[in-house]
């Protein structure tokens, strides 16, 4: 049987109500994500889309919002050390993971607690 899946589209993360500047932040300020708009009948429920590259998270609204503990994004960074320098530079606590051979990555939390992994392009 053949996969009918091509891609994935976009990833959807969660975040307290009202706190969408605190995610432009992160997201755009930090991470350097492009934000996109989001259709008029979405933007009503709050949230933000980002993009960058091939790589598309949607922040939304969630009620009662908890951060997943394990579950978790990887993204795949062209300038690995880079980004983790600027990271640092704000005091983003990041987790380096040295578990996997010849594979450069670690752990981060966005400002709601939502776990992210970062991986470096270029192994090891």
């Amino acid at each position: 049987m053949v996969t009918p899946f091509l891609a994935i589209d976009h990833i959807q993360l969660a975040m307290p109500s009202g706190e969408e500047e605190t995610a432009r932040r992160f997201y755009s300020g930090l991470l350097g994500m492009e934000e996109i708009s989001k259709p008029a009948e979405l933007a009503k429920r709050g949230g933000c889309w980002f993009n960058s590259g091939v790589v598309q998270i949607h922040v939304g609204v969630e009620h009662d919002f908890r951060a997943a503990k394990k579950a978790h994004p990887a993204l795949k960074c062209a300038d690995y050390e880079g980004l983790i320098s600027r990271l640092c530079a704000v005091d983003v606590e990041v987790t380096r993971a040295n578990d996997i051979p010849g594979v450069r990555r670690c752990h981060i939390h966005d400002p709601f607690g939502n776990r992210i992994e970062l991986i470096a392009e270029e192994p090891l």
